[in-house]
């Protein structure tokens, strides 16, 4: 496996994302994203913290705060699993992912706050749905109080709001992902 550029360091937050190779599926029913968060509460414990995510059908989005640095190892194991799993469902072969996952470093409150509505704002910018708190698999409903999910822990985000609708009408802001464009590698 290749030498990432980014070093997974302990104590820092990162951007973690993926997609499917050549940009196509890798969630196909209900189950297979329910499935994929599942094994990222198993490969994230005791690894890292999931601060947001965004599963869409072709791409996943994570925030993660790094507890240690067995990240790339844990992170290889779900991509292994999760492929493993949907070849033998769908009877298909070969990789699912385009390559390994991609990370960057979310070194400022500031972009963290920005890249978690940006990450949020996903399933409605993929037109997927018209609003955040219609797409189920992403941390939003947590985030602003219509879900009490155990997966995300949302409290460095929101601790930068003054409440959870603050935070609501900070995401349906689309204007406030012009801050932080620059940042984000697609």
């Amino acid at each position: 496996m290749p030498r990432r550029l980014t070093p997974l360091l302990p104590g820092n937050y990162y951007h973690v994302y993926n997609r499917g190779n050549n940009r196509q599926p890798i969630f196909f029913e209900r189950e297979n994203y329910l499935f994929f968060l599942r094994l990222i509460r198993k490969y994230s414990a005791g690894c890292a913290d999931i601060v947001a995510y965004c599963l869409l059908p072709n791409h996943y989005h994570l925030i993660l705060y790094l507890i240690n640095g067995d990240l790339s190892t844990q992170m290889m194991a779900l991509s292994v699993s999760y492929t493993r799993a949907i070849n033998k469902r769908y009877h298909r072969v070969g990789s699912l992912f385009q390559g390994q996952f991609k990370s960057v470093l979310v070194d400022r409150d500031e972009y963290l706050l920005q890249l978690s509505a940006y990450i949020h704002r996903n399933p409605v910018k993929a037109g997927l749905v018209k609003h955040p708190q219609e797409w189920e698999f992403s941390s939003y409903r947590d985030y602003v109080g219509m879900r009490n999910g155990t997966l995300p822990k949302p409290d460095i985000v929101l601790s930068q709001v003054p409440s959870k609708e603050a935070y609501r009408v900070f995401v349906e802001d689309a204007g406030a992902e012009s801050a932080i464009k620059h940042l984000l590698a697609e």
